[in-house]
Formats: C-alpha cells, structure tokens, sequence
C-alpha cells in the first residue's frame, strides 16, 4: 500500500500551552505510558527513510503535537536533509506544522520560507473567545502571541491555514470570528468540532460542542461564505469545499468526510505508530518505525479492525437521505449501539439540520462548478 502522509509528533506531548479541551493530554492521560520525550535523529531518519521507500509520487510530513517546534529548529534543519538524502526517486515532499504559534520567530519563518512549509496555525475565534480555552503553561493569555506570529508569517509570505477548534463558545459567536477572520486576511480556514475525552458522555464539559449548535454554526458559516462566494471572494474553507466536492462527484480529501477510517501511521516521538491522532492509545499501537517496516503497520490486524469498525454504520443512518454527503462524521464523534455494535455520530441532529438548510444551495454551487 502507498503511504500518502504520516503525521509526526517529533515532541510527543510536550507543550508550551495548557488549553483546555485538548484531546491529546486527555489520550495521554490514558496512556501506561504519557509523554515520549523528543524524537530522536535516529528515528526520525528510521522514518523518513522507510517513507520514501513506501510513497508514490508524493509524500507529506505532517508535523504535529502537543507542539511541534519544541524539537527545536536544528531538527528540522536536520529533517530537510534527510528528506534530500533519502529522496531517490524525485518524489515530491510536502512539509506541513500544525502549531499553536507561541515560539514563532524570524529564524522559524524565514526556514519555513526557504523550505516551502505550509503551516497550521492555531486560532480560535476573536481574543476574547480564544483566550478562555486557550492558556500558557502559567494560565496566562496567549491571542496577542498568535497573532504576532500570523503577523509574522503574512511579512515573510509563508503560506498557512487557520485551524479553529469549534467549542461551545466559538460556536456562538460565528458572525464575529467570520468578520475578525475576513478583517484579517485569513482567507484558508479549517474548522473541527470540539472533542469531548475519550469514552466520557459527551456535552458535558464547559467547552462542550452539542448537536444543535453545531448545526446552527455550520449552518450561519456557511450563509456567511455562500454570500462572499457569489461576490467571487469567500474564503476556502475545508469543510464546505469537500462537501461540494462531494456532490460534484470528487472523492473528499478530509477523512472525516469519506466515510471510513485509514491507517495514517501517526508517528509518536519514540517511534510507535498509532492509525489516527485522535486513537494514539495503547490498545491501537501499530509497531515501531524503529523495529518495523511501514507495510506491517498496514498488515497488522489492529488496522485492519480500525478500518473495520469505521464501516459499521448505523442502519438508520445508512438510510438517512444526508448520508452520502455526511457519511457519519468523524468515528471519534461516533456513539456505539450495544445491541447492534454499530455506530451513529453524535452530531447526527446538526449535522441534519445543516444539510437540510444548505444542501441545495451546496448543489447549486457543485452544478456551476461541474458546467
């Protein structure tokens, strides 16, 4: 099997913010083992090297954490070598960084620049909104640090996305973060719905995204992007593109749109691999970059059940007209049923909501592009 993208967590992690909802510390918690500690060159050159032998004609490093640019700058300088010394058949290499942007400086952008890293950049909503979920390590707020950095990277013309977690908050507030984004000039934005911890009733923390607000969020956003789109200058944002994509006959790039889980090969700082990020738990670990070749990840019958039990849908929901533009979300929003062993997404009533009141215009928009 080609391997497309690994995401790599080079400081496992490790972090220099404390937000509150964050799905990893809560997977960590639930780990024998928590922290990885930072990745070593060994491991790193173990992984890119096995990569480049498993990929097509493209490859992307995902960089992710906790926080990437712990590991320094240094190793990344060293990952770009490796890439160079390892890429023996003129594969094209994509570097990605998903960051919270709190150690962004001129020396980070100006290598991101030179080495064409596309970045992710943390960012949820307006100060007021972003500031109460997302901390220092000392409980302090950390917007004006952000976008000092989003500041930084638009004067040295490095491309980047803003990834904005959807709480409970944000999602009352979809007009202003819009405008603040607009007023901005962040014009590529992805949006992902809050996670609850792993195996706790969800809705029941303060952060909490439930079914009905996501379904009026989804739906104000979109009203708000179609606007723009017909005046020929909305912003991309992911999830829209790929449901229409959908509709035009293009399979979605975002796994949580298709419908089933893959085998990602998520990378921990020690080198274990994991299918997912939101699954880098001890009962899912794949093997070792160390100690494996990247096909065995893939062979391992823990993937393939992973990928089994993303394809047990609920009847209902199979027969739900919205399921094909759906295809019940994310499997870590999905609910078991204990009787059938099947799962529905716990979004389900937003999710219908949303589609009821923008799926045609969604259609229209997919009719104009197909023309």
């Amino acid at each position: 099997m080609l391997l497309h993208t690994i995401l790599i967590k080079p400081a496992s992690g490790l972090c220099n913010m404390r937000c509150s909802y964050c799905f990893y510390c809560d997977e960590m918690d639930k780990r024998e083992e928590g922290i990885r500690g930072m990745m070593s060159v060994d491991t790193v050159k173990n992984l890119i090297k096995k990569a480049m032998r498993q990929a097509g004609d493209e490859i992307c490093f995902a960089f992710q954490g906790g926080e990437p640019t712990l590991r320094g700058l240094d190793f990344f300088r060293e990952v770009i070598r490796l890439e160079k010394r390892f890429n023996r058949r003129g594969i094209r290499v994509i570097n990605t960084i998903q960051t919270n942007g709190f150690a962004l400086d001129e020396e980070w952008c100006r290598f991101f620049k030179e080495h064409d890293f596309l970045i992710g950049l943390s960012v949820d909503g307006t100060q007021e909104i972003h500031d109460r979920y997302r901390h220092d390590a000392s409980g302090g707020v950390t917007y004006a640090r952000v976008k000092k950095a989003a500041d930084l990277l638009d004067s040295f013309g490095v491309a980047y996305n803003i990834l904005t977690v959807v709480t409970r908050s944000v999602s009352e507030h979809t007009r202003e973060i819009y405008r603040e984004y607009k007023n901005n000039g962040w014009n590529y934005q992805q949006y992902i719905a809050c996670l609850d911890p792993a195996g706790e009733e969800p809705g029941g923390r303060e952060y909490s995204l439930t079914p009905e607000a996501y379904g009026k969020f989804l739906t104000e956003l979109f009203r708000l992007w179609e606007k723009d789109w017909r005046k020929g200058r909305a912003p991309y944002i992911r999830q829209f593109e790929n449901y229409i994509g959908i509709l035009a006959g293009i399979p979605p790039e975002s796994c949580e749109q298709s419908g089933t889980c893959s085998v990602q090969c998520v990378a921990e700082a020690d080198g274990r691999a994991y299918p997912c990020d939101f699954y880098a738990m001890d009962g899912y670990c794949l093997g070792n970059y160390n100690e494996n070749r990247i096909e065995e990840f893939f062979e391992n019958e823990t993937a393939k059940q992973f990928v089994r039990e993303s394809l047990k849908h609920d009847e209902e929901c199979r027969q739900c007209r919205w399921f094909q533009l759906c295809r019940n979300g994310c499997r870590r929003h999905r609910i078991r049923d204990d009787q059938t062993g099947t799962y529905r997404n716990y979004f389900c009533g937003g999710y219908r909501m949303f589609f009821e009141k923008c799926a045609p215009r969604m259609k229209e928009i997919a009719g104009y592009l197909r023309k």
